[in-house]
């Protein structure tokens, strides 16, 4: 058979498989099984054992349950209930005001958390019903707060960085720390959106309710101090080298029990919770990762990676129109899959297409975690949007008409991470100095 009539069958499995609504995880298997047993000589039995088994037992993926059982233990403590409150003086000098507090509140439970999505829940039951009751409109409330919170995924640490790492063997630490200026330069971007929207739409915004001194803007955020602080740890414990991905990931599971702890909201049942939320989580995680890996593995014997990659080369593309044109692919690819899985389907194919190309697979890293946070605010499987409905009520359409700012100024941010490169290598390149 050739090659397109193969790709044609397989990626007919897939979703055939899918759509009958077996699990991500074992599809990628069936169909790996599939392509093996129907046009490879190794025996499948024997291949999927060995990969499934590599890919699960894998050490630098230790960090990938430690992040998410941090992100579950604080997602449990007041830190939502207090942020608010902590966030509010500081952005009420700001045109725009309190609307600020959903791009700063993303920014740093994104540092904690590492998943779009319990960014968006999480901040969400702190601004939604405030922003409201204080008559801030509801379309910016709902936009502003779908754009930050894929902040989730670029700000380290990132579930979806460390299953990229694994996938395409590039240093964990180094795309964290690459993930910090990008992930500025987009918060930045939200909160410039929203200064010039408010100083055009000045009617729209409610006054400052209060008038406080310095030293009462401290005092109203003394609850963000130890937050602060553990992420100062877990991140500067990276960028300076003391540090593996995986160790500052215990050390932030240790000082978010301690936190949790001193705040007087961990008991048995929130710890129990806490751990079954994150153990559920990187179940699924794994499985989809080992179905991957072993259908990379199916590729591989099959010649289509190695196929693909010949008929890219032969179109004649340059870096930018291979960067324009995996864009579009994986905002497409976006709206029916989700960030984890378009990313263990694809990499392994990529690859090694994106290297013949000189591209730096550290930055490509980040690129691919910019364009599947527009899959997340993208209809119809935007995961954030279904967390917002869920909260608003609101229809999907109208969710996805009111972010649709927030995804072009991710557009944006692609375009300026290509022009200016350093923006993303710049500090790997100085913890590699160190």
């Amino acid at each position: 058979m050739s090659d397109l009539a193969i790709t044609g069958l397989l990626v007919l499995s897939l979703f055939l498989i899918l759509g009958s609504g077996v699990w991500i995880g074992l599809t990628l298997s069936g169909v790996a099984w599939i392509g093996m047993q129907l046009f490879s000589s190794r025996p499948a039995g024997d291949a999927m054992a060995v990969t499934i088994w590599g890919s699960a037992s894998s050490w630098t993926l230790t960090a990938l349950p430690l992040f998410i059982w941090m992100g579950e233990i604080l997602f449990r403590t007041r830190l939502s209930q207090d942020m608010f409150k902590g966030l509010a003086p500081w952005v009420q000098l700001l045109p725009g005001r309190l609307l600020h507090t959903n791009v700063v509140g993303c920014t740093i439970f994104a540092a904690v958390s590492g998943s779009s999505a319990a960014t968006c829940a999480t901040i969400g039951k702190m601004t939604l019903p405030e922003l409201k009751a204080r008559g801030y409109p509801e379309h910016m409330i709902v936009g502003t707060l779908a754009g930050a919170s894929t902040l989730g995924l670029l700000i380290p640490p990132s579930i979806i960085m460390i299953v990229y790492g694994v996938m395409a063997e590039v240093s964990i630490s180094k795309l964290f720390v690459a993930g910090v200026l990008p992930g500025a330069l987009l918060a930045a971007l939200f909160s410039g959106y929203i200064i010039v929207w408010a100083l055009r739409n000045p009617g729209q915004i409610p006054e400052a309710t209060e008038r406080l001194t310095f030293m009462q803007k401290l005092s109203a955020s003394r609850a963000l101090i130890p937050v602060v602080l553990l992420i100062a740890a877990v991140l500067g414990s990276i960028y300076t080298g003391i540090a593996t991905a995986t160790e500052a990931a215990a050390v932030g599971v240790v000082g978010s029990l301690v936190l949790s702890a001193l705040q007087g909201s961990m008991n048995w049942a929130s710890f129990r919770d806490a751990l079954m939320g994150a153990t559920r989580l990187y179940c699924m995680i794994a499985l989809i990762l080992a179905g991957a890996a072993f259908l990379t593995l199916s590729m591989g014997y099959i010649g289509l990676p190695r196929h693909l990659a010949e008929w890219i080369a032969s179109l004649g593309l340059n870096q930018a129109q291979l960067i324009a044109a995996l864009a579009v692919f994986f905002i497409i690819l976006g709206s029916f899959l989700d960030g984890i899985s378009m990313v263990v389907l694809t990499m392994g194919v990529l690859m090694p297409t994106v290297q013949a190309a000189g591209i730096d697979p550290i930055w490509f890293g980040i690129f691919v975690v910019l364009v599947v946070e527009m899959a997340q605010i993208t209809p119809p499987v935007g995961f954030n949007l279904f967390v917002l409905q869920g909260m608003t009520g609101r229809q999907l359409t109208w969710i996805a008409k009111v972010t649709l700012p927030m995804f072009l100024l991710m557009c944006a941010a692609v375009a300026l991470i290509y022009v200016f490169p350093g923006i993303v290598t710049w500090l790997p390149q100085q913890m590699s100095a160190r």
